[in-house]
């Protein structure tokens, strides 16, 4: 039976910052279309699941996010999924419900308008189709932005880590053209940005045909007009090259941080997981890196209670954490992912083992973020306010190195000059000193 077509939509992202992008561009898409983004699913007449598939109970999540868009009077907006789950669960998920009227994977979210029309003509409309022209080009201008912003450079990976469902999600990898990536990072610094924050599955797999690779783009974007601040995210240890390393060193834009997930302390365990580094080339890496930019922040990831894994395997992940000295890491228990090689692997580990290895970890972890927290204060450096804090005047902003900061004056864009007087576990406390001019 048809419908109107929608005028109002909501678009909600979960996971990582690749479906924050993907969200805006399907927000922008929309608005091309002439549709207006309400402010929130209650006044949507569309309403865009932007799901990640990475978790166990992720798709569960989502069938629990589509019965919550029904009203009190019955009555549910037009429902779309879209991203990592969609393109996993496919005709699955018309079958499974029928709350559900639009489903599109993260590669085919450009013919969105053309599936929203299908829709509310009561036809099919799914499309999880990984076509070879890219989607970026059916995309429109970038038009908005915030102090910050994401511009996914690269998509897809070829690592095939064991774990991992992004090979079977997101595709092959791809790296989009030097010329549309530098004309969308101009796009966004017209429409106010200071900090790009460059993304891909493998960022720092991105190359061009005529030999570039990522520390040649981040060189690129730094000499636009207006742009403060570059960093990208995330990076795999083997595509750490000799030219992205100089680059922390020589671009000042570039940020002196890092995020470089390493997974586990244990090189058993590593070579389960396909990971194709060690933990020696591991730390090697971090040393170069440190030893091209002293002052850098070390990020990383971790996956505890992965098949098979001993105390003494976990015992060497506390340890790296030790060694490499993270600022701050992400840490999760292992997830059996349909399809991938781990899921079948023997040896699972009990769910109470993870839980009480994921808290010692996470232990370490925030005792190694408390301490470079702290060993900030008194320190004067830069601050992009980003969004105005819960107090009267306050604003928050981050630090070079990737902290929030809270202090009080400025305006939202502002990038400004701080004394660091405060540290917690999760945030800094500044006093601002004065406004730094325009880049």
């Amino acid at each position: 039976m048809d419908r109107p077509l929608p005028r109002r939509f909501h678009v909600k992202s979960f996971g990582c910052q690749m479906n924050v992008y993907d969200g805006e561009r399907m927000t922008e898409l929309l608005t091309a279309e002439g549709m207006t983004p309400a402010a929130g699913a209650d006044d949507a007449d569309l309403v865009v699941l932007n799901t990640c598939h990475i978790r166990e109970k992720a798709v569960d999540k989502v069938y629990s996010d589509i019965g919550r868009l029904r009203r009190e009077d019955g009555s549910r907006p037009m429902v779309a999924l879209a991203g990592c789950v969609a393109q996993a669960e496919g005709e699955e998920v018309v079958r499974r419900t029928r709350d559900v009227d639009i489903v599109v994977g993260p590669q085919a979210y450009h013919h969105l308008p053309g599936l929203v029309a299908r829709a509310a003509r009561g036809e099919s409309a799914v499309d999880t189709d990984m076509p070879a022209d890219s989607k970026f080009g059916a995309l429109p201008a970038r038009r908005r932005s915030g102090p910050s912003a994401f511009l996914t450079v690269q998509e897809g990976c070829d690592k095939f880590c064991t774990y991992c469902v992004v090979p079977y999600t997101r595709g092959a990898e791809i790296s989009r053209p030097w010329a549309a990536i530098v004309d969308e990072a101009k796009a966004l610094a017209d429409a106010g940005a200071k900090e790009i924050t460059l993304l891909g599955q493998n960022v720092n797999a991105w190359a061009d045909e005529a030999g570039r690779g990522l520390h040649d783009l981040i060189e690129a974007i730094a000499l636009i007009p207006g742009i403060a601040r570059i960093r990208y995210t995330t990076s795999h240890p083997n595509d750490m090259s000799d030219g992205l390393i100089a680059a922390h060193r020589d671009i000042a834009k570039l940020m002196p941080f890092l995020h470089l997930p390493v997974q586990s302390g244990s090189d058993r365990v590593l070579k389960a997981m396909n990971r194709s580094h060690d933990t020696a080339s591991y730390l090697r890496v971090i040393d170069r890196v440190r030893a091209a930019r002293p002052d850098i922040a070390l990020s990383g990831d971790f996956i505890v209670g992965f098949p098979g894994e001993t105390e003494a395997e976990f015992a060497a992940t506390l340890d790296i954490v030790d060694r490499a000295d993270y600022a701050q890491a992400y840490s999760f228990k292992y997830s059996p992912r349909p399809g991938t090689p781990a899921a079948t692997m023997a040896d699972q580990i009990a769910p109470e083992v993870m839980d009480e290895r994921l808290r010692r970890l996470q232990a370490a972890i925030n005792a190694r973020q408390m301490a470079f927290n702290e060993a900030t204060v008194g320190r004067r450096t830069s601050v992009l306010l980003e969004r105005k804090g819960k107090l009267p005047g306050q604003w928050i902003g981050k630090s070079p190195w990737l902290q929030s900061v809270h202090l009080i004056g400025g305006t939202i864009g502002d990038l400004v000059e701080v004394d660091i007087v405060a540290a917690g576990p999760n945030s800094l406390s500044g006093e601002a000193c004065g406004t730094l001019p325009r880049a």
